[in-house]
């Protein structure tokens, strides 16, 4: 008898869709931050234009920013400066923040900074703006996925993540915790801190903030499945923990 094939695709799927705990490797992990191969830089870049791609489509929906830029805007309420410049601060405050979790930076640290908003305002400028709720509610989802996905491709390129990601990752290297769940608690925090501060919010926050952390999980599974290992390849990296 021939045993049925279904039971174990199933369990393919459940375990794609359940997302990944950590920061897999893959055939396009780059061996050194600094050091880009074609494959690491095509990852990287890609990964970097679907994050901002999928900023866009949450500004687009005008139905509530990211927790970040809440926390951005109630700063700056209570300080008296703009939005951009607060989020200029965070991203510092955040670095620091790397040296007691031992985070190095890399390529991806440098060009997250720049390759995220220049992809941000280039789809933001093609995108409708759209007035149906329904319609608001699709970019929304649609966003949370492309930053998710955009997050799987840019963060197992090997080339450092983002300041925001790099406590994210960071936190998850000393504490063994899913990456999922503590992002979710980032991101949950911040919207919290944020909103305390004066910042708005809307119900397109809302949902950004409670599954972004399981998009990105669902996005690192997705890379790490279409691209995964060579079969023996060790891969070194200078963020790894001693």
């Amino acid at each position: 008898m021939t045993q049925d094939p279904a039971p174990s695709s199933w369990r393919r799927v459940g375990a794609l869709l359940r997302g990944s705990r950590t920061i897999p490797r893959t055939r396009l992990t780059a061996r050194r931050f600094w050091r880009p191969t074609v494959g690491s830089l095509v990852s990287l870049l890609l990964g970097l234009f679907l994050f901002g791609s999928g900023e866009a489509f949450l500004l687009a929906a005008d139905l509530g920013a990211s927790p970040w830029t809440v926390l951005a805007q109630g700063l700056s309420i209570r300080l008296g400066t703009n939005i951009g410049t607060m989020t200029f601060v965070i991203s510092l405050v955040v670095l620091l923040l790397w040296i007691p979790l031992r985070q190095k930076p890399g390529l991806g640290t440098v060009t997250n900074i720049v390759g995220v908003s220049v992809s941000l305002q280039l789809v933001y400028d093609v995108l409708p703006r759209p007035s149906a709720f329904g319609v608001q509610m699709v970019f929304v989802v649609v966003g949370v996925m492309l930053i998710g996905l955009g997050s799987g491709f840019y963060l197992t390129a090997g080339h450092g993540p983002g300041p925001r990601d790099g406590w994210m990752t960071g936190l998850h290297h000393r504490t063994g915790w899913p990456v999922g769940r503590i992002r979710l608690f980032i991101e949950v925090t911040v919207l919290v801190v944020g909103v305390l501060l004066g910042g708005t919010f809307g119900v397109g926050t809302v949902i950004f903030a409670l599954f972004i952390g399981q998009s990105v999980a669902l996005g690192l599974q997705i890379v790490a499945h279409v691209f995964p290992p060579v079969p023996h390849e060790t891969v070194h990296h200078e963020s790894q923990p001693d």
